[in-house]
């Protein structure tokens, strides 16, 4: 008698985060995901009007957490619309300004949620005052992100997976 071992299929699933600017909160959620996401996940981030540069306070903040910066660029969203962009399994928005704009159309039809978070970006006062506020964005953010890599994605329906993305979103 011989144990049969399961067939294992490896599959990358790839998750572009929106963000009006593309500057602070996506780039934040981008690198978390490609940190976290233990080659399970590809992670990128896009802006429907990018600021074409990202912000130095979530670029210091992700050096100080040990966490890769290699590659992170504003760009626009067109980028994952246009021909041989990756195909996309998820699209998060994280700017409620980005949730209600009309998104270009994504080939392959991925399963999208939001997932709002305060801008850091735009927090006045002290440097303190913007730093602690990139450390909330950042953890809100890690945290959704946590939430949605341990799901069970090879078992869930689209159906319920579409709930569980937005009840991660309302967490």
């Amino acid at each position: 008698m011989s144990l049969v071992e399961p067939v294992v299929t490896h599959r990358i699933f790839n998750v572009l985060f929106l963000c009006t600017g593309n500057s602070a909160r996506s780039i934040l959620a981008e690198a978390a995901l490609n940190h976290r996401g233990g080659g399970r996940f590809r992670a990128f981030s896009a802006g429907s009007h990018p600021t074409g540069k990202v912000n130095p306070n979530a670029l210091e903040l992700l050096e100080r957490m040990g966490i890769a910066t290699d590659g992170l660029r504003s760009k626009s969203w067109d980028e994952f619309a246009a021909p041989g962009a990756p195909p996309l399994d998820f699209v998060f928005t994280v700017c409620d300004n980005a949730a209600g704009e009309v998104c270009p159309y994504w080939p392959g039809q991925p399963m999208t949620a939001h997932w709002g978070q305060p801008d850091p970006a735009s927090v006045a006062g002290t440097a303190l005052d913007r730093t602690n506020a990139f450390r909330e964005a950042f953890r809100m953010l890690d945290r959704r992100i946590s939430l949605f890599t341990n799901l069970p994605l090879s078992t869930l329906d689209r159906l319920a997976l579409g709930e569980r993305l937005r009840e991660i979103g309302r967490s």
